[in-house]
Protein backbone atom coordinates (compact mmCIF):
# COMPACT_ATOMS: atom_id res chain seq x y z
CA UNK A 1 0.00 0.00 0.00
CA UNK A 2 1.39 3.39 -1.04
CA UNK A 3 0.58 6.86 0.14
CA UNK A 4 -0.56 9.13 -2.67
CA UNK A 5 2.00 11.88 -3.36
CA UNK A 6 0.87 14.45 -5.94
CA UNK A 7 3.19 16.70 -7.92
CA UNK A 8 1.22 19.60 -9.35
CA UNK A 9 2.93 20.93 -12.44
CA UNK A 10 2.01 23.81 -14.72
CA UNK A 11 3.35 22.72 -18.14
CA UNK A 12 3.09 26.15 -19.76
CA UNK A 13 5.75 27.41 -17.33
CA UNK A 14 7.54 24.24 -16.24
CA UNK A 15 9.20 23.40 -19.56
CA UNK A 16 9.87 27.00 -20.60
CA UNK A 17 13.60 27.79 -20.41
CA UNK A 18 13.35 31.35 -21.73
CA UNK A 19 15.34 33.82 -19.63
CA UNK A 20 14.81 37.17 -21.38
CA UNK A 21 11.23 37.64 -20.26
CA UNK A 22 9.02 40.62 -21.06
CA UNK A 23 6.31 41.81 -18.68
CA UNK A 24 2.93 41.10 -20.32
CA UNK A 25 4.90 39.36 -23.04
CA UNK A 26 3.31 37.38 -25.84
CA UNK A 27 3.91 33.74 -26.68
CA UNK A 28 6.45 34.83 -29.31
CA UNK A 29 8.28 37.06 -26.82
CA UNK A 30 8.33 34.78 -23.76
CA UNK A 31 7.71 31.28 -25.10
CA UNK A 32 5.84 28.42 -23.41
CA UNK A 33 6.63 24.99 -22.05
CA UNK A 34 5.55 21.96 -24.03
CA UNK A 35 4.29 18.46 -23.33
CA UNK A 36 7.55 17.25 -24.84
CA UNK A 37 9.54 18.86 -22.00
CA UNK A 38 8.44 15.93 -19.85
CA UNK A 39 11.03 13.54 -21.19
CA UNK A 40 11.62 10.14 -19.60
CA UNK A 41 14.58 11.69 -17.76
CA UNK A 42 12.48 14.56 -16.38
CA UNK A 43 9.64 12.24 -15.38
CA UNK A 44 12.14 9.87 -13.79
CA UNK A 45 13.56 12.72 -11.72
CA UNK A 46 10.05 13.73 -10.62
CA UNK A 47 9.37 10.11 -9.69
CA UNK A 48 12.60 10.09 -7.63
CA UNK A 49 11.06 12.68 -5.33
CA UNK A 50 8.63 10.00 -4.21
CA UNK A 51 5.81 11.15 -6.49
CA UNK A 52 2.97 8.76 -7.36
CA UNK A 53 0.65 11.12 -9.30
CA UNK A 54 1.36 14.09 -11.59
CA UNK A 55 -1.36 16.71 -11.79
CA UNK A 56 -0.89 18.43 -15.13
CA UNK A 57 -2.57 21.80 -14.66
CA UNK A 58 -3.96 23.73 -17.61
CA UNK A 59 -4.13 20.86 -20.11
CA UNK A 60 -7.64 21.43 -21.48
CA UNK A 61 -7.95 24.19 -24.07
CA UNK A 62 -8.75 27.56 -22.53
CA UNK A 63 -9.28 31.13 -23.69
CA UNK A 64 -6.12 32.98 -24.73
CA UNK A 65 -5.05 36.19 -26.46
CA UNK A 66 -2.79 34.18 -28.76
CA UNK A 67 -4.24 33.87 -32.25
CA UNK A 68 -4.64 30.25 -33.36
CA UNK A 69 -7.16 30.87 -36.15
CA UNK A 70 -4.69 29.41 -38.66
CA UNK A 71 -5.34 26.06 -36.97
CA UNK A 72 -9.12 26.29 -37.01
CA UNK A 73 -9.37 27.59 -33.42
CA UNK A 74 -11.60 30.60 -32.91
CA UNK A 75 -9.98 33.78 -31.61
CA UNK A 76 -10.92 35.10 -28.17
CA UNK A 77 -11.71 38.74 -27.58
CA UNK A 78 -9.01 40.30 -25.37
CA UNK A 79 -11.60 42.03 -23.13
CA UNK A 80 -12.63 38.64 -21.72
CA UNK A 81 -9.20 37.01 -21.33
CA UNK A 82 -7.11 37.45 -18.19
CA UNK A 83 -3.49 37.93 -19.23
CA UNK A 84 -1.86 37.26 -22.58
CA UNK A 85 -1.89 33.48 -22.01
CA UNK A 86 -5.30 33.36 -20.34
CA UNK A 87 -6.64 31.52 -17.33
CA UNK A 88 -6.49 27.71 -17.50
CA UNK A 89 -9.85 27.76 -15.70
CA UNK A 90 -11.65 29.59 -18.51
CA UNK A 91 -12.22 26.42 -20.54
CA UNK A 92 -12.83 27.06 -24.23
CA UNK A 93 -13.16 23.49 -25.49
CA UNK A 94 -13.64 20.54 -23.10
CA UNK A 95 -12.64 18.11 -25.88
CA UNK A 96 -9.28 19.64 -26.78
CA UNK A 97 -5.90 20.50 -25.25
CA UNK A 98 -4.09 23.81 -24.99
CA UNK A 99 -2.28 24.48 -28.31
CA UNK A 100 0.41 26.41 -26.40
CA UNK A 101 1.68 23.08 -25.10
CA UNK A 102 2.16 21.36 -28.46
CA UNK A 103 5.26 21.29 -30.66
CA UNK A 104 3.10 20.52 -33.68
CA UNK A 105 -0.28 22.14 -33.08
CA UNK A 106 -2.38 19.90 -35.39
CA UNK A 107 -1.04 16.90 -33.41
CA UNK A 108 -1.64 18.42 -29.98
CA UNK A 109 -3.98 15.70 -28.70
CA UNK A 110 -1.63 12.96 -29.85
CA UNK A 111 1.23 14.73 -28.04
CA UNK A 112 -0.80 14.73 -24.83
CA UNK A 113 -1.62 11.05 -25.25
CA UNK A 114 2.10 10.37 -25.57
CA UNK A 115 2.68 12.34 -22.35
CA UNK A 116 0.14 10.15 -20.56
CA UNK A 117 1.93 7.06 -21.84
CA UNK A 118 5.36 8.39 -20.77
CA UNK A 119 4.03 9.25 -17.31
CA UNK A 120 2.59 5.78 -16.90
CA UNK A 121 5.82 4.20 -18.11
CA UNK A 122 7.67 6.24 -15.48
CA UNK A 123 5.47 4.60 -12.84
CA UNK A 124 3.16 7.52 -12.07
CA UNK A 125 -0.51 8.26 -12.66
CA UNK A 126 -2.02 11.28 -14.43
CA UNK A 127 -4.43 13.81 -12.94
CA UNK A 128 -5.93 16.71 -14.90
CA UNK A 129 -8.32 19.51 -14.03
CA UNK A 130 -12.04 19.13 -14.53
CA UNK A 131 -13.66 22.57 -14.43
CA UNK A 132 -17.39 21.91 -13.95
CA UNK A 133 -18.76 25.23 -12.69
CA UNK A 134 -17.92 27.61 -15.51
CA UNK A 135 -16.45 27.96 -19.00
CA UNK A 136 -14.93 30.76 -21.09
CA UNK A 137 -17.40 33.38 -22.29
CA UNK A 138 -16.72 32.42 -25.91
CA UNK A 139 -16.86 28.68 -25.32
CA UNK A 140 -16.99 26.71 -28.54
CA UNK A 141 -15.85 23.14 -29.11
CA UNK A 142 -14.34 22.57 -32.52
CA UNK A 143 -12.88 19.20 -31.45
CA UNK A 144 -16.08 17.50 -30.28
CA UNK A 145 -17.47 14.64 -32.33
CA UNK A 146 -20.30 15.61 -34.71
CA UNK A 147 -22.97 13.79 -32.68
CA UNK A 148 -22.09 15.76 -29.51
CA UNK A 149 -24.25 18.84 -29.01
CA UNK A 150 -22.19 21.81 -27.89
CA UNK A 151 -22.80 23.59 -24.60
CA UNK A 152 -25.47 26.25 -25.12
CA UNK A 153 -26.17 25.10 -28.66
CA UNK A 154 -29.82 24.33 -27.95
CA UNK A 155 -30.43 26.82 -25.11
CA UNK A 156 -33.57 28.94 -25.00
CA UNK A 157 -31.90 32.31 -24.42
CA UNK A 158 -35.21 34.03 -23.74
CA UNK A 159 -35.41 32.20 -20.41
CA UNK A 160 -33.38 33.22 -17.36
CA UNK A 161 -33.57 29.59 -16.26
CA UNK A 162 -34.54 26.37 -17.94
CA UNK A 163 -33.43 23.01 -16.55
CA UNK A 164 -32.25 21.97 -20.02
CA UNK A 165 -30.33 25.17 -20.70
CA UNK A 166 -26.58 24.81 -20.16
CA UNK A 167 -26.19 28.46 -19.13
CA UNK A 168 -28.09 31.05 -17.12
CA UNK A 169 -29.27 34.17 -18.96
CA UNK A 170 -30.21 37.75 -18.20
CA UNK A 171 -32.90 38.31 -20.86
CA UNK A 172 -33.04 41.69 -22.62
CA UNK A 173 -29.77 42.82 -20.96
CA UNK A 174 -26.39 43.21 -22.70
CA UNK A 175 -23.16 42.31 -20.93
CA UNK A 176 -21.12 45.32 -19.81
CA UNK A 177 -17.41 45.00 -19.04
CA UNK A 178 -16.29 48.58 -18.56
CA UNK A 179 -13.07 48.00 -16.61
CA UNK A 180 -11.13 46.28 -19.42
CA UNK A 181 -9.10 47.80 -22.21
CA UNK A 182 -8.94 45.82 -25.44
CA UNK A 183 -6.72 45.29 -28.45
CA UNK A 184 -9.51 44.81 -30.97
CA UNK A 185 -11.17 47.58 -32.96
CA UNK A 186 -14.59 46.44 -31.74
CA UNK A 187 -16.09 45.89 -28.31
CA UNK A 188 -16.99 42.47 -27.04
CA UNK A 189 -20.72 41.90 -27.44
CA UNK A 190 -22.91 39.45 -25.52
CA UNK A 191 -26.69 39.61 -25.71
CA UNK A 192 -28.46 38.49 -23.74
CA UNK A 193 -25.81 38.52 -21.04
CA UNK A 194 -24.92 35.20 -19.46
CA UNK A 195 -24.44 34.87 -15.71
CA UNK A 196 -20.79 35.18 -14.63
CA UNK A 197 -18.97 32.15 -13.22
CA UNK A 198 -18.79 33.33 -9.60
CA UNK A 199 -22.60 33.54 -9.40
CA UNK A 200 -22.80 37.14 -10.53
CA UNK A 201 -26.45 37.37 -11.60
CA UNK A 202 -26.24 40.82 -13.18
CA UNK A 203 -24.80 42.03 -16.50
CA UNK A 204 -21.96 44.13 -15.06
CA UNK A 205 -19.25 41.91 -13.53
CA UNK A 206 -16.38 43.84 -11.98
CA UNK A 207 -12.62 43.53 -12.18
CA UNK A 208 -12.48 41.18 -9.19
CA UNK A 209 -15.21 38.90 -10.54
CA UNK A 210 -14.65 35.91 -12.80
CA UNK A 211 -15.79 38.12 -15.66
CA UNK A 212 -14.01 35.96 -18.24
CA UNK A 213 -16.29 33.00 -17.45
CA UNK A 214 -19.95 32.03 -17.59
CA UNK A 215 -21.68 29.78 -15.08
CA UNK A 216 -22.99 26.36 -16.04
CA UNK A 217 -26.55 25.40 -15.16
CA UNK A 218 -26.96 22.08 -13.30
CA UNK A 219 -30.69 22.49 -12.70
CA UNK A 220 -30.69 24.90 -9.75
CA UNK A 221 -32.81 28.04 -10.20
CA UNK A 222 -30.84 30.46 -8.04
CA UNK A 223 -33.08 33.40 -8.94
CA UNK A 224 -36.07 31.59 -7.44
CA UNK A 225 -34.52 30.71 -4.11
CA UNK A 226 -32.40 27.79 -5.31
CA UNK A 227 -35.23 25.56 -6.49
CA UNK A 228 -33.70 22.25 -7.67
CA UNK A 229 -34.89 20.62 -10.90
CA UNK A 230 -33.00 17.33 -11.13
CA UNK A 231 -35.67 15.04 -12.61
CA UNK A 232 -35.36 14.18 -15.40
CA UNK A 233 -31.59 14.63 -15.57
CA UNK A 234 -30.64 18.17 -16.61
CA UNK A 235 -28.92 18.36 -19.98
CA UNK A 236 -25.68 19.70 -18.45
CA UNK A 237 -25.33 16.53 -16.34
CA UNK A 238 -25.21 14.21 -19.33
CA UNK A 239 -22.86 16.53 -21.24
CA UNK A 240 -20.43 16.60 -18.29
CA UNK A 241 -20.50 12.81 -17.99
CA UNK A 242 -19.58 12.52 -21.66
CA UNK A 243 -16.66 14.92 -21.14
CA UNK A 244 -15.34 13.00 -18.14
CA UNK A 245 -15.59 9.70 -19.99
CA UNK A 246 -13.79 11.24 -22.96
CA UNK A 247 -10.73 11.97 -20.80
CA UNK A 248 -10.93 8.64 -18.98
CA UNK A 249 -10.77 7.08 -22.43
CA UNK A 250 -7.51 8.94 -23.04
CA UNK A 251 -5.94 7.22 -20.04
CA UNK A 252 -6.34 9.94 -17.41
CA UNK A 253 -6.32 8.44 -13.90
CA UNK A 254 -7.97 11.20 -11.91
CA UNK A 255 -9.58 14.62 -11.83
CA UNK A 256 -8.99 17.60 -9.61
CA UNK A 257 -12.44 19.19 -9.70
CA UNK A 258 -12.25 22.97 -9.65
CA UNK A 259 -14.62 24.73 -7.24
CA UNK A 260 -16.57 21.49 -6.79
CA UNK A 261 -18.78 22.95 -4.07
CA UNK A 262 -20.28 25.44 -6.55
CA UNK A 263 -21.85 22.47 -8.32
CA UNK A 264 -24.76 20.70 -6.55
CA UNK A 265 -23.69 17.61 -4.62
CA UNK A 266 -26.53 15.70 -6.28
CA UNK A 267 -24.65 15.90 -9.58
CA UNK A 268 -21.51 14.40 -8.04
CA UNK A 269 -23.62 11.71 -6.35
CA UNK A 270 -24.76 10.67 -9.83
CA UNK A 271 -21.75 11.29 -12.05
CA UNK A 272 -18.83 9.89 -10.03
CA UNK A 273 -20.28 6.36 -9.76
CA UNK A 274 -21.16 6.53 -13.46
CA UNK A 275 -17.55 7.33 -14.34
CA UNK A 276 -16.21 4.68 -11.98
CA UNK A 277 -18.27 2.04 -13.74
CA UNK A 278 -15.85 2.52 -16.63
CA UNK A 279 -12.65 2.80 -14.58
CA UNK A 280 -11.79 3.47 -10.95
CA UNK A 281 -10.34 6.94 -11.42
CA UNK A 282 -9.67 9.34 -8.54
CA UNK A 283 -11.79 12.44 -7.82
CA UNK A 284 -10.35 15.32 -5.77
CA UNK A 285 -12.66 18.20 -4.81
CA UNK A 286 -11.58 21.80 -4.34
CA UNK A 287 -13.84 22.77 -1.43
CA UNK A 288 -13.56 25.53 1.16
CA UNK A 289 -16.63 25.04 3.36
CA UNK A 290 -15.89 22.61 6.23
CA UNK A 291 -19.62 22.28 6.92
CA UNK A 292 -19.95 20.55 3.53
CA UNK A 293 -16.92 18.23 3.78
CA UNK A 294 -18.79 15.12 4.85
CA UNK A 295 -21.58 15.83 2.40
CA UNK A 296 -19.18 15.87 -0.56
CA UNK A 297 -17.47 12.70 0.69
CA UNK A 298 -20.52 10.68 1.67
CA UNK A 299 -23.11 11.95 -0.79
CA UNK A 300 -20.82 13.29 -3.51
CA UNK A 301 -18.57 10.21 -3.53
CA UNK A 302 -15.35 12.21 -3.75
CA UNK A 303 -12.17 10.37 -2.82
CA UNK A 304 -10.36 13.40 -1.41
CA UNK A 305 -11.01 17.04 -0.48
CA UNK A 306 -8.71 20.06 -0.24
CA UNK A 307 -7.63 20.71 3.35
CA UNK A 308 -7.10 24.42 2.80
CA UNK A 309 -9.16 26.31 5.37
CA UNK A 310 -8.08 23.80 8.02
CA UNK A 311 -4.53 22.49 7.94
CA UNK A 312 -3.08 24.78 5.26
CA UNK A 313 -4.28 27.96 6.96
CA UNK A 314 -3.14 26.71 10.37
CA UNK A 315 0.32 25.65 9.20
CA UNK A 316 0.79 28.94 7.40
CA UNK A 317 -0.14 30.86 10.53
CA UNK A 318 2.28 28.77 12.63
CA UNK A 319 5.12 29.13 10.12
CA UNK A 320 4.63 32.91 10.05
CA UNK A 321 4.50 33.14 13.85
CA UNK A 322 0.85 34.17 13.95
CA UNK A 323 -0.40 31.08 15.79
CA UNK A 324 1.05 28.52 18.22
CA UNK A 325 1.96 25.06 16.97
CA UNK A 326 -0.52 23.48 19.39
CA UNK A 327 -3.31 24.86 17.16
CA UNK A 328 -2.47 22.03 14.76
CA UNK A 329 -4.09 19.64 17.25
CA UNK A 330 -7.33 21.61 17.20
CA UNK A 331 -7.27 21.62 13.40
CA UNK A 332 -7.02 17.87 12.85
CA UNK A 333 -9.73 17.32 15.43
CA UNK A 334 -12.20 19.24 13.26
CA UNK A 335 -11.86 16.59 10.53
CA UNK A 336 -11.61 13.60 12.85
CA UNK A 337 -12.96 10.55 11.08
CA UNK A 338 -12.27 11.93 7.59
CA UNK A 339 -8.56 12.80 7.95
CA UNK A 340 -7.65 10.08 5.47
CA UNK A 341 -9.75 11.85 2.81
CA UNK A 342 -8.11 15.27 3.15
CA UNK A 343 -5.45 16.39 0.65
CA UNK A 344 -2.64 18.24 2.45
CA UNK A 345 -0.44 20.88 0.83
CA UNK A 346 1.56 24.03 1.53
CA UNK A 347 1.65 25.34 -2.05
CA UNK A 348 -0.52 25.22 -5.15
CA UNK A 349 -1.28 27.55 -8.05
CA UNK A 350 -3.73 29.61 -5.98
CA UNK A 351 -1.51 30.16 -2.95
CA UNK A 352 1.57 32.28 -2.34
CA UNK A 353 4.95 30.61 -2.41
CA UNK A 354 6.48 29.69 0.95
CA UNK A 355 9.70 31.49 0.00
CA UNK A 356 7.93 34.65 -1.14
CA UNK A 357 8.07 37.87 0.85
CA UNK A 358 4.30 37.50 1.30
CA UNK A 359 4.61 34.18 3.19
CA UNK A 360 7.71 32.99 5.08
CA UNK A 361 10.42 34.72 3.05
CA UNK A 362 12.52 31.58 2.71
CA UNK A 363 11.87 27.98 1.71
CA UNK A 364 13.49 26.38 4.76
CA UNK A 365 10.76 27.81 7.00
CA UNK A 366 8.26 25.55 5.29
CA UNK A 367 10.04 22.28 6.15
CA UNK A 368 8.44 21.65 9.58
CA UNK A 369 5.00 22.38 8.15
CA UNK A 370 5.65 20.06 5.22
CA UNK A 371 6.73 17.28 7.59
CA UNK A 372 3.49 17.65 9.54
CA UNK A 373 1.35 17.79 6.38
CA UNK A 374 3.03 14.71 4.93
CA UNK A 375 3.43 12.53 8.01
CA UNK A 376 0.45 13.00 10.31
CA UNK A 377 -2.08 10.88 8.40
CA UNK A 378 -2.40 8.24 5.68
CA UNK A 379 -4.02 10.79 3.35
CA UNK A 380 -2.48 12.24 0.15
CA UNK A 381 -0.02 15.10 0.20
CA UNK A 382 0.83 17.47 -2.65
CA UNK A 383 3.69 19.75 -3.65
CA UNK A 384 3.71 22.37 -6.41
CA UNK A 385 6.37 22.51 -9.12
CA UNK A 386 9.35 24.49 -7.85
CA UNK A 387 8.39 24.16 -4.18
CA UNK A 388 11.11 21.56 -3.71
CA UNK A 389 13.61 24.10 -5.11
CA UNK A 390 12.46 27.10 -3.10
CA UNK A 391 10.79 28.93 -6.03
CA UNK A 392 9.95 32.41 -4.68
CA UNK A 393 7.14 33.59 -6.96
CA UNK A 394 8.45 37.13 -6.69
CA UNK A 395 8.21 38.06 -10.38
CA UNK A 396 6.08 40.87 -11.78
CA UNK A 397 4.90 38.85 -14.77
CA UNK A 398 2.09 41.01 -16.09
CA UNK A 399 -1.56 40.35 -15.36
CA UNK A 400 -0.59 38.40 -12.25
CA UNK A 401 1.49 41.26 -10.81
CA UNK A 402 4.01 40.90 -7.98
CA UNK A 403 1.97 38.96 -5.43
CA UNK A 404 4.10 36.02 -4.28
CA UNK A 405 2.31 33.59 -6.59
CA UNK A 406 3.58 31.96 -9.75
CA UNK A 407 1.39 33.31 -12.53
CA UNK A 408 -1.17 31.15 -14.30
CA UNK A 409 -2.25 33.97 -16.62
CA UNK A 410 1.00 35.03 -18.30
CA UNK A 411 3.66 33.55 -20.56
CA UNK A 412 6.58 33.14 -18.17
CA UNK A 413 9.10 30.69 -16.75
CA UNK A 414 10.30 29.77 -13.25
CA UNK A 415 13.97 30.46 -12.61
CA UNK A 416 14.48 27.60 -10.16
CA UNK A 417 12.81 25.07 -12.45
CA UNK A 418 14.72 26.16 -15.56
CA UNK A 419 17.98 25.90 -13.62
CA UNK A 420 16.97 22.44 -12.42
CA UNK A 421 16.12 21.40 -15.98
CA UNK A 422 19.51 22.64 -17.16
CA UNK A 423 21.17 20.83 -14.26
CA UNK A 424 19.36 17.61 -15.15
CA UNK A 425 19.79 17.63 -18.92
CA UNK A 426 23.25 19.16 -19.37
CA UNK A 427 24.88 18.76 -15.99
CA UNK A 428 25.21 22.52 -15.53
CA UNK A 429 26.09 23.58 -12.01
CA UNK A 430 23.08 25.92 -12.02
CA UNK A 431 21.49 25.08 -8.66
CA UNK A 432 22.69 26.44 -5.34
CA UNK A 433 23.75 24.15 -2.50
CA UNK A 434 20.69 25.36 -0.63
CA UNK A 435 18.38 24.33 -3.49
CA UNK A 436 20.02 20.91 -3.80
CA UNK A 437 19.73 20.36 -0.04
CA UNK A 438 16.07 21.44 -0.02
CA UNK A 439 15.18 19.05 -2.84
CA UNK A 440 17.00 16.24 -1.06
CA UNK A 441 15.03 16.96 2.13
CA UNK A 442 11.75 16.82 0.19
CA UNK A 443 12.79 13.57 -1.47
CA UNK A 444 13.71 11.90 1.83
CA UNK A 445 10.50 13.06 3.47
CA UNK A 446 8.24 12.00 0.60
CA UNK A 447 9.94 8.63 0.21
CA UNK A 448 9.59 7.99 3.93
CA UNK A 449 5.89 8.78 4.09
CA UNK A 450 5.20 6.83 0.90
CA UNK A 451 7.00 3.64 1.92
CA UNK A 452 6.93 3.33 5.73
CA UNK A 453 3.88 1.27 6.82
CA UNK A 454 3.43 3.46 9.90
CA UNK A 455 2.71 6.39 7.55
CA UNK A 456 0.78 4.54 4.84
CA UNK A 457 -1.56 2.60 7.13
CA UNK A 458 -0.53 3.20 10.73
CA UNK A 459 -2.13 4.74 13.81
CA UNK A 460 -1.72 8.39 14.84
CA UNK A 461 -1.29 9.66 18.40
CA UNK A 462 -0.95 13.38 19.13
CA UNK A 463 1.55 14.15 21.93
CA UNK A 464 0.74 17.81 22.50
CA UNK A 465 -1.62 17.17 25.44
CA UNK A 466 1.30 15.63 27.34
CA UNK A 467 3.72 18.48 26.60
CA UNK A 468 1.82 21.70 27.26
CA UNK A 469 3.50 22.13 30.68
CA UNK A 470 6.77 20.43 29.74
CA UNK A 471 9.66 22.87 30.45
CA UNK A 472 11.75 21.10 27.79
CA UNK A 473 9.15 21.64 25.06
CA UNK A 474 7.58 24.82 23.63
CA UNK A 475 4.04 24.09 22.36
CA UNK A 476 4.08 27.42 20.53
CA UNK A 477 7.06 26.44 18.41
CA UNK A 478 7.24 22.63 18.45
CA UNK A 479 4.77 19.94 17.44
CA UNK A 480 5.06 16.21 18.19
CA UNK A 481 3.12 13.04 17.46
CA UNK A 482 3.57 9.29 17.08
CA UNK A 483 2.77 6.94 14.21
CA UNK A 484 2.59 3.17 14.82
CA UNK A 485 2.26 0.04 12.72
CA UNK A 486 3.22 -3.52 13.71
CA UNK A 487 6.46 -3.49 15.65
CA UNK A 488 7.46 0.00 14.48
CA UNK A 489 6.85 3.34 16.18
CA UNK A 490 7.84 6.64 14.58
CA UNK A 491 8.34 9.70 16.77
CA UNK A 492 7.70 12.84 14.69
CA UNK A 493 8.90 16.15 16.12
CA UNK A 494 9.21 19.49 14.31
CA UNK A 495 10.63 22.85 15.26
CA UNK A 496 8.97 25.92 13.71
CA UNK A 497 11.37 28.23 15.53
CA UNK A 498 14.01 30.13 13.58
CA UNK A 499 16.45 29.28 16.41
CA UNK A 500 17.93 25.86 17.17
CA UNK A 501 16.36 24.15 20.16
CA UNK A 502 17.18 21.37 22.60
CA UNK A 503 13.87 19.59 23.00
CA UNK A 504 12.59 16.92 25.35
CA UNK A 505 9.33 15.18 24.32
CA UNK A 506 7.23 13.52 27.00
CA UNK A 507 5.64 10.21 25.97
CA UNK A 508 2.69 9.59 28.35
CA UNK A 509 1.60 6.20 29.67
CA UNK A 510 -1.59 6.52 27.64
CA UNK A 511 0.42 6.58 24.39
CA UNK A 512 2.05 3.23 25.20
CA UNK A 513 -1.35 1.77 26.05
CA UNK A 514 -3.20 3.23 23.05
CA UNK A 515 -0.56 2.14 20.55
CA UNK A 516 0.26 -1.16 22.30
CA UNK A 517 4.03 -0.98 22.64
CA UNK A 518 6.22 -1.43 25.66
CA UNK A 519 7.81 1.15 27.91
CA UNK A 520 11.60 1.32 27.88
CA UNK A 521 12.02 -1.62 25.51
CA UNK A 522 15.21 -1.72 23.46
CA UNK A 523 14.77 -0.92 19.77
CA UNK A 524 16.74 -0.22 16.64
CA UNK A 525 16.54 3.49 15.86
CA UNK A 526 16.56 4.93 12.31
CA UNK A 527 16.48 8.64 11.54
CA UNK A 528 14.36 8.56 8.38
CA UNK A 529 15.52 11.99 7.18
CA UNK A 530 19.25 11.29 7.48
CA UNK A 531 19.49 7.49 7.35
CA UNK A 532 21.52 7.36 10.58
CA UNK A 533 21.05 4.19 12.66
CA UNK A 534 21.62 3.49 16.35
CA UNK A 535 19.98 1.87 19.36
CA UNK A 536 17.24 3.66 21.25
CA UNK A 537 14.24 3.44 23.51
CA UNK A 538 11.11 5.37 24.50
CA UNK A 539 9.87 5.62 28.06
CA UNK A 540 7.35 7.62 30.04
CA UNK A 541 9.90 7.98 32.88
CA UNK A 542 11.65 10.92 31.24
CA UNK A 543 11.33 13.00 28.04
CA UNK A 544 13.06 11.87 24.87
CA UNK A 545 15.72 14.50 24.18
CA UNK A 546 16.97 15.71 20.81
CA UNK A 547 18.59 18.68 19.09
CA UNK A 548 16.46 20.42 16.48
CA UNK A 549 18.06 22.94 14.10
CA UNK A 550 16.01 25.99 13.05
CA UNK A 551 12.94 25.17 10.95
CA UNK A 552 13.49 21.44 10.94
CA UNK A 553 12.13 18.15 12.14
CA UNK A 554 12.91 14.53 12.87
CA UNK A 555 11.21 11.28 11.94
CA UNK A 556 12.70 8.71 14.35
CA UNK A 557 11.69 5.11 13.70
CA UNK A 558 11.94 2.67 16.63
CA UNK A 559 11.87 -0.94 15.47
CA UNK A 560 11.14 -3.45 18.23
CA UNK A 561 11.60 -7.19 18.14
CA UNK A 562 8.52 -8.76 16.59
Amino acid sequence: MRKMIVYQVFPRLFGNRATSLVKNGSLIENGAGKFSAFTPAVLGAIKELGITHVWYTGVIEHATQTDYTAYGIRKDHSAIVKGKAGSPYAIKDYYDVDPDLADHIPSRMEEFEHLIARTHKAGMKVIIDFVPNHVARQYYSDARLPYVKDLGQQDDTSQAFDMNNNFYYLPHQPLTISHRTQDEDFEYSEFPAKVTGNNRFDPCPGENDWYETIKLNYGVDYQRGGVACFHPLPDTWTKMLDILLFWVGKGVDGFRCDMAEMVPVEFWHWVIPEVKKKRNVCFIAEVYNPAEYRNYLNQGHFDYLYDKVGLYDTLRAVICGHAPAIDISKTWQTVEGIQDNMLHFLENHDEQRIASAFFAGNARSGIPGMIVAAAMSTNPVMIYNGQELGERGMDDEGYSRLDGRTTIYDYWSMESVRNWMNHLTSGENSLTEEQLALRQTYARLLHAVQTEPAFTRGLFHDLMYANTANPQFDPAKQYAFLRKYGNEVILCVVNFDTEERQVGVSIPVHAFEALSFGDNEAAWLTDLLTGEKSAGTLTYAFPYRMHLPPCSGKLLKFTYEA
